[in-house]
């Protein structure tokens, strides 16, 4: 059906022309108005810095009279203006500094900082020059009323005490502290107490450290403020390592167990973190006796208190466990083992057992919690491998390492990828039950899963196809597809998002597949791959990684004709490609050949197809090329490499003097120069290029070893097929005497033996058929063939072996260019010929005269046969010719004759 369309006719009349252009008044967009930014005569002129002035009375002007950004750009500029001119800068500048601070604001005090962090580190002016210029300033704005720009000038004094002498510590910084830390101050200013409290620890000695330090950090575990004493307790670690074994179990562990049980779960929890921090240096009996106790009170808090306690148990649960791995029962080794499972599933909905009414609503807050719990669990995984032992993996832990590969939340996963390479080394032999998870987290939906994966592939990988010792090769192969098809699916998945550096970043760790797998699997799903990402894609970085990665598959393939295939290909659709691009990044290529291969390769293949871009008419791609030429020339060697020196010299000469663009020009004219620097190295050792020498025959001799290992590969395949060819041979041989021995059985079982009534018809066919084989006997006594029994195997004078069997009456007379051989039958005992005595047995009078006859008769037709044979065999020579000739004598015919010798 057609849909109907009915036409109306418009009215343009005067009325109704005034209410269209309302109707599209109102359909037009309304502009806003633009807001000009431009500024009053009177900024402008307060703005404007004369130009005659220097940098240092620039900035002194600046930070006199100009607005509050002009002066963060001279603070910001504050190294600068040190690395030109320190003491002018110091004399002048650092002082208007110190005034403009007290009165400045949170961006320019930040800024102050970073600047002050920067002369130290660079180390612009002596540490005396820095401590008497500008410790001063730093402590003075250490108090600052902004927490943000506090901590900023702090972490800028705590570098400064590294570096700082301990006699100026002790003055300018350490005395002054004892009055900081009174309860009379600030909290502020407690607060930074107790932090540079822990720097000063390890920058004094025990006894300095017991005597002036300690009394203050009693007194601030004591303090009435939370804060305080959490943010000392958090310092008690830096102590411990500062002052001993000794002290910390007299004086440090004390005040951690009064801190552990404090009622603000900040402090506790501070506390129980430093525990598990300073584990080592607590001995066997202050773990039993004092840190288990706490431990185990803290896991009985860990679900009934606030979630924050569960996040950092989870966290410090690896380390926890094998801290105290000496002193757990198998009770409390299972216990912590039990507690560390129904963390790794904290949060997520089970099937089994429960329903939707029994499953609580959780908080979006409670969510985030116990998705962070499961990350460290994730994130503790190897520690638990080690305290479970890597033996019982597959028992205790593989069903954990499953789940937390499938968690829904990606953070999870994440942290699984990032640790797997852990797990891997942990279980050594035992790593090829993991398979399933590497494919799985490669196919992952998440990107930022792959990316924390590829992080440490080449390794995983090399552990996965080689670490199982007690792997079967056959399980190990048949692994090897499901890996290859994750490994492309990841590429692919990679290559379509937006993320360009993971891809580029998997391209480059995808060089280590040759180690990996076969030379023939990386042809057929990696390599021609890698040359259409660089001919398709858009990305710079993502085609040169692909570059670098083809020529690595190309270095370690051993068949010549595929390495041929790939290096026509890159002529033909990069070198002489239709778009500059694919032919610039041919010359990327190029230097990646020449890094990985040897001169004699490079020169072999790719010398002429690059100087052939000479001619190329686009100007950045005979750009680049000058840029590569004394690398190209490098790879040449005289008197070898003669021939190239000269295409090479003509190439630049036609530059010189056809080049019409002028950038090009000048590159060339600095690429002649460059060139003519150079020294080209000579076939023979010389001390300046010894080491690059002996890496290009390095290089060399394993791209010979490689073809070496294909001529030997394609020479064993060749004798393979000639053995097969053989045997094929031997075999039909056997089966056709086994055919013919089996027709010989079966004639002798299905003969009948004669009766007195026979016919007189069949009495004459019997005696024709004994006349034959008389007649056959007869001629095989024939004097010409009467040494044959002392000499089976005997060649005639035309090349030609003759060989009878016989069995019974039954016989076969063969002859063969090559040996005389004896053929008989499943049922015969020794094969000879029939001697004189047993072949008169059979003879008769009037049966010699017809015999005679047809021995005549049989020799002419022999010899003809065998003239004819000797003519076919000169066309193929060596070819087995055989004549066979077989009488059969009736079984009746037989049994008369062996009943007339017995007579006799």
């Amino acid at each position: 059906m057609h849909p109907i369309i009915i036409f109306s006719k418009m009215d343009f009349s005067q009325s109704n022309l005034f209410g269209y252009i309302e109707d599209l008044q109102e359909l037009t967009i309304i502009e806003r108005p633009v807001r000009r930014s431009l500024k009053t005569p009177e900024e402008i002129e307060r703005l404007t810095v004369d130009e005659e002035l220097s940098d240092i009375e620039r900035a002194v002007y600046l930070l006199s009279s100009g607005q509050d950004i002009q002066g963060t750009s001279v603070v910001a500029n504050l190294p600068v203006l040190m690395r030109q001119n320190p003491a002018e800068t110091l004399r002048r500048v650092l002082p208007k500094i110190r005034e403009v601070l007290h009165v400045a604001g949170v961006e320019m005090q930040l800024t102050a900082a970073v600047s002050f962090l920067t002369v130290l580190q660079e180390e612009l002016v002596s540490i005396h020059t820095y401590s008497h210029s500008f410790l001063h300033i730093i402590l003075q704005n250490l108090e600052h009323r902004d927490a943000g720009v506090s901590n900023a000038w702090l972490e800028t004094l705590l570098a400064v005490i590294e570096a700082l002498p301990k006699e100026t510590v002790r003055h300018e910084i350490l005395n002054p502290l004892v009055s900081k830390a009174q309860l009379s101050q600030t909290l502020q200013s407690r607060l930074v107490s107790c932090k540079i409290m822990g720097k000063l620890a390890n920058k004094f000695e025990a006894r300095i450290v017991k005597r002036d330090i300690l009394p203050l950090v009693k007194s601030l575990c004591q303090d009435a403020e939370y804060e305080v004493r959490t943010c000392m307790c958090r310092q008690l670690e830096h102590i411990a390592q500062g002052i001993g074994a000794e002290l910390t179990k007299t004086v440090v562990l004390p005040e951690l167990v009064e801190l552990a049980r404090d009622e603000s779960s900040s402090v506790h929890l501070a506390a129980f973190e430093t525990l598990v921090n300073l584990l080592d240096m607590f001995d066997a009996d202050d773990r039993s006796q004092t840190v288990l106790p706490l431990v185990k009170s803290f896991c009985e808090k860990a679900f009934k208190a606030d979630e924050a306690i569960l996040v950092s148990l989870s966290f410090n649960l690896g380390k926890l466990c094998n801290g105290l791995y000496g002193i757990f029962t198998p009770e409390q080794h299972l216990r912590f083992f039990e507690f560390y499972k129904k963390l790794s599933t904290l949060g997520l909905q089970q099937e089994n057992g429960q329903n939707d009414n029994q499953v609580q609503v959780q908080t979006l807050e409670q969510e985030n919690k116990y998705i962070l719990v499961r990350k460290n669990c994730a994130y503790n995984f190897p520690a638990m491998i080690v305290f479970v032992d890597p033996k019982n993996f597959h028992l205790e832990l593989y069903s954990i390492f499953f789940c937390l590969c499938h968690d829904p939340e990606v953070p999870v996963r994440y942290t699984m990828a990032l640790s797997f390479y852990e797990v891997a080394k942990l279980l050594n032999s035992g790593v090829y039950t993991i398979h399933k998870e590497l494919v799985t987290l490669l196919q992952d939906e998440s990107l930022e899963v792959l990316d924390a994966l590829i992080g440490n592939l080449p390794e995983i990988l090399e552990l996965m196809t080689n670490g199982g010792e007690n792997r079967g090769s056959e399980n190990k192969l048949l692994s090897i597809p499901d890996l290859i098809t994750a490994l492309t699916t990841a590429e692919q998945r990679a290559a379509t998002s937006l993320k360009w550096r993971t891809h580029e970043k998997l391209l480059q760790k995808y060089a280590c597949l040759p180690h990996i797998i076969s030379s023939d699997q990386i042809y057929y799903r990696f390599l021609h791959r890698m040359l259409t990402i660089i001919l398709t894609n858009n990305v710079l970085p993502v085609q040169k990684a692909a570059a670098r990665t083809l020529c690595v598959y190309l270095r370690y393939n051993p068949k010549q004709e595929q390495r041929h295939e790939v290096i026509q290909k890159l002529i033909e659709q990069l070198g002489q490609g239709k778009s500059y691009w694919n032919r610039l990044r041919f010359l990327d290529t190029c230097e990646f050949i020449m890094e990985l291969f040897s001169k004699s390769f490079f020169c072999k293949y790719f010398f002429l197809p690059v100087l052939e871009l000479t001619h190329d008419p686009v100007a950045n791609v005979r750009m680049k090329l000058c840029y590569l030429l004394p690398k190209v020339k490098s790879t040449l060697r005289i008197p070898t490499d003669k021939h190239l020196l000269q295409q090479l010299e003509l190439c630049i000469r036609k530059l010189l003097c056809q080049e019409k663009d002028k950038d090009v020009l000048t590159i060339v004219k600095r690429t002649v120069l460059e060139l003519d620097r150079m020294e080209i190295s000579v076939d023979a050792f010389q001390k300046r290029f010894y080491e690059n020498d002996l890496l290009d025959q390095e290089k060399d001799r394993q791209e010979h070893l490689l073809l070496e290992m294909e001529q030997l590969e394609k020479e064993k395949q060749q004798n393979e097929g000639r053995s097969t060819n053989i045997n094929n041979k031997i075999f039909e041989k056997k089966r056709r005497d086994s055919k013919t021995s089996s027709v010989l059985a079966k004639r002798i079982t299905l003969s009948v033996p004669g009766s007195s009534s026979a016919t007189s018809a069949g009495k004459e066919d019997k005696k024709s058929k004994l006349v034959r084989s008389q007649s056959f006997s007869t001629q095989a006594l024939h004097p010409k063939y009467n040494a044959l029994d002392k000499c089976p195997n005997i060649s005639s004078a035309t090349g030609y072996t003759c060989s009878v069997s016989g069995m019974g009456k039954n016989c076969m007379l063969s002859f063969t260019d090559d040996s005389f051989q004896t053929h008989s039958g499943g049922n015969s005992g020794n094969t000879a010929f029939p001697s004189s005595s047993s072949c008169n047995l059979y003879n008769s009078a009037d049966q010699k005269s017809s015999g005679n006859k047809e021995i005549q008769t049989r020799k002419v037709n022999l010899k003809s046969r065998k003239s004819n044979s000797l003519r076919s065999s000169d066309g193929k020579k060596g070819n087995q010719k055989v004549v066979e000739a077989a009488f059969w004598c009736d079984k009746v015919g037989a049994a008369e004759g062996l009943s007339n010798a017995w007579n006799e």
